[in-house]
């Protein structure tokens, strides 16, 4: 991955551009959950500025954003997802807080692995900006479901995420 960063960055760029977007998607989506309103404005803010600042890096390298594309990860996890308003609800956001997770995991193995300088500086520092995203999604679970249904689904998704990614190939992208 690191010997082919500028793919790596343009994938980045559109997984922040799509994670902003999901928010603004929740928000619409749950309008009457105003404890999730506010987190997902202020997420999708957030995500959208990381958008910015990969951009940037991407001008100065002289790449342009490319694209979007369907990414198989995110895609297959969304085909694991429920039927019915509640247990959709449910999945939707726990497969937000794992997404969100192994998001920041790969952010911080990219920034130990590069060179020092300012591309290792911001991917460690974007990883430490995204370690609380997961634990945001969790933390909105907990508002409206009980401990015990969230830990039985989550670990049923974390199953489900182990065989999606043990099937996928490896490729310069953040899924």
């Amino acid at each position: 991955m690191i010997d082919n960063m500028d793919l790596f960055l343009v994938d980045h760029a559109a997984a922040e551009k799509k994670a902003s977007g999901m928010a603004i998607s929740m928000l619409s989506h749950y309008p009457d959950r105003t404890a999730l309103v506010k987190v997902m404005i202020d997420l999708s803010i957030e995500e959208m500025t990381h958008f910015r600042e990969v951009v940037k890096i991407m001008t100065e390298r002289g790449l342009q954003l490319g694209a979007d594309e369907k990414d198989p990860y995110i895609n297959q996890f969304r085909q694991a997802m429920r039927k019915g308003k509640e247990p959709y609800f449910l999945d939707r956001l726990l497969t937000g807080a794992i997404i969100e997770a192994r998001g920041c995991e790969r952010f911080g193995l990219v920034g130990e692995a590069l060179p020092a300088g300012k591309l290792q500086d911001f991917y460690r520092l974007i990883a430490r900006s995204e370690a609380k995203h997961h634990t945001l999604f969790t933390d909105l679970a907990a508002l409206y479901f009980p401990a015990a249904t969230i830990q039985q689904r989550l670990d049923e998704l974390l199953d489900i995420e182990a065989a999606i990614a043990s099937g996928l190939p490896v490729r310069a992208a953040l899924h």
